[in-house]
């Protein structure tokens, strides 16, 4: 496809993609009211957001395969069909257990939409054309990450809309892009008559991924970090996992290709992917905590005030898209702003109730620059040490582990920030000469409003104290993956689609489709 008619086709995409992540940060404001609309519980409002988490993640690189094997635009058409249906049947759940249901199904459409998008786009344009559009990508999804509970928050506050609105807007959006990638999307496919799914590795992936993120989600809240459920849960995940990789290793198409996983280069994206994205979810989620718990902002204020770092991402992955194409070149940038990530965190450690914003908008803007500028040139990185046909499931194997990084680290950022609060809170009851079983003095609630003066900003201070402890292990877990990058190997982007194919024992070896820099 020429340049005129892959923009054409990106159109489609990038609604696609904004609206399937969206959907997962859109409702995160609107919880409380949904729940008690709804007279949910506090467990039920665990798996509202748990019940999309699971099956996104574990779906990922399941969707991943499949575009390998069968036509990735009907298998993009099917994921938008389920993410639609869905969505529409959030919008009109009537109580909690159908909202969690449909959530559930939902996940399954984002976890298609989020890995198939990027392989279609790596299978209309050359690795190293990729850098420009991947600027585009990065940026929508950032948007769609810190603008989510932007737009929730003033949808739930107007009283004409309300939260179930959170569901219906992206219905006609994905409509609108099904037709237009039924118009304006075309792929060469080849038909492999010798298809075979690795359905065992399949369900022993899901199921193990499933297991892990129930133990991350309910550890330290339902049940200790040492408790008979966390050797069940973990040790049943581990056991899984060491079963499916027999599996795979085994198996002729392979949901993850192992020998992809293991080799240097893709192995240390994995790792610097994982970190990233723990800054990009947990950034996100405990920012927003932060503005409106730590210093008492509306969550529109609050969505408002993360502005920062979405520019961060906007501007860094376009401009790194655009050298990145230009050059050839992908480490550089992928280095830098890692180093620029761990700086902003860094700065971010430092800051507590009190801190001027202006300060905490310039860290919130390193972040964004981070990994704006690092997030979409690491699936570069694999994308380019595979053939065509192995694209879909390398892509959905560094997309599930970013996605699976960044629900551990929010769960163990969550976890210590919870602990910190708690320690903050009763000391400052204490030293208020207040007694923190007094009914006037539960602090457990995040109905920070409704407390007495006095303890509102003993609460407050306490959670905007606390938030600095997290993001200093947040830059401690940067410069693990900055150590990964600088381990990168310096090569070329290629400029052909596919890897050409190896030369035969007696010809000459053809000239390399990418050389080192």
């Amino acid at each position: 496809m020429d340049h005129r008619h892959v923009l054409r086709a990106m159109s489609g995409l990038f609604i696609v993609l904004f609206m399937a992540m969206i959907s997962s940060t859109i409702v995160s404001v609107a919880l409380p009211q949904i729940i008690g609309s709804l007279n949910g519980t506090q467990s039920q409002y665990t798996w509202v957001v748990t019940a999309t988490l699971l099956t996104s993640t574990a779906s990922t690189p399941i969707w991943g395969k499949l575009a390998d094997l069968f036509s990735k635009k009907l298998l993009l058409q099917v994921g938008i069909l389920i993410f639609t249906l869905s969505s529409l049947a959030c919008g009109f759940a009537q109580n909690t257990g159908q909202l969690i249901g449909f959530r559930a199904v939902q996940g399954l459409g984002l976890g298609a939409l989020q890995v198939l998008v990027q392989v279609i786009i790596a299978a209309m344009v050359t690795p190293k054309e990729r850098g420009r559009y991947n600027g585009y990508l990065g940026g929508v999804m950032a948007v769609a990450t810190v603008g989510g509970p932007l737009l929730g928050g003033a949808i739930t506050d107007v009283s004409w809309l309300g939260w179930r609105w959170c569901f219906f807007i992206g219905v006609p959006f994905t409509l609108l892009a099904l037709v237009l990638l039924s118009r304006t999307l075309r792929l060469d496919e080849v038909r492999r008559p010798d298809v075979k799914v690795d359905y065992l590795g399949a369900s022993l992936i899901a199921v193990s991924v499933s297991l892990l993120l129930l133990w991350v989600t309910f550890v330290n809240n339902e049940f200790a970090w040492v408790s008979w459920q966390t050797g069940a849960l973990l040790g049943s995940s581990v056991l899984l996992g060491i079963v499916a990789v027999w599996v795979e290793v085994r198996v002729r198409e392979p949901i993850v290709p192992v020998h992809v996983v293991r080799r240097r280069d893709p192995a240390l994206a994995i790792v610097a992917s994982a970190s990233v994205g723990m800054a990009m979810f947990g950034g996100a989620v405990f920012l927003g905590q932060y503005f409106q718990t730590g210093r008492g902002y509306s969550p529109t204020e609050a969505g408002l005030l993360t502005i920062p770092l979405m520019l961060g991402v906007l501007i860094s992955a376009a401009v790194a898209g655009r050298l990145v194409s230009r050059t050839g070149k992908v480490k550089p940038y992928i280095v830098g702003g890692v180093v620029v990530l761990a700086v902003g965190f860094a700065a971010l450690s430092t800051i507590d109730h009190t801190t001027s914003l202006v300060f905490v908008g310039i860290g919130m803007f390193l972040v964004g620059v981070g990994v704006g500028a690092s997030m979409q040139n690491l699936l570069l990185v694999v994308q380019n040490t595979v053939s065509l046909h192995e694209v879909g499931a390398a892509s959905g194997a560094i997309t599930f582990f970013r996605s699976l990084g960044g629900t551990i680290g929010v769960s163990v950022l969550g976890a210590v920030l919870a602990n910190q609060v708690s320690t903050k809170i009763a000391q400052g009851l204490s030293a208020a000469g207040i007694d923190p079983s007094g009914g006037d003095a539960d602090a457990s609630t995040l109905n920070v409003a409704a407390m007495p003066g006095p303890v509102q900003e003993i609460v407050r201070g306490a959670y905007g104290d606390a938030t600095g402890h997290i993001f200093l292990i947040s830059a401690a877990i940067a410069v693990v993956g900055l150590v990964a990058t600088l381990f990168l190997s310096a090569t070329r982007l290629r400029d052909s689609l596919d890897l050409e194919p190896a030369a035969e024992p007696d010809e000459p070896a053809a000239e390399p489709s990418f050389a080192k820099s």
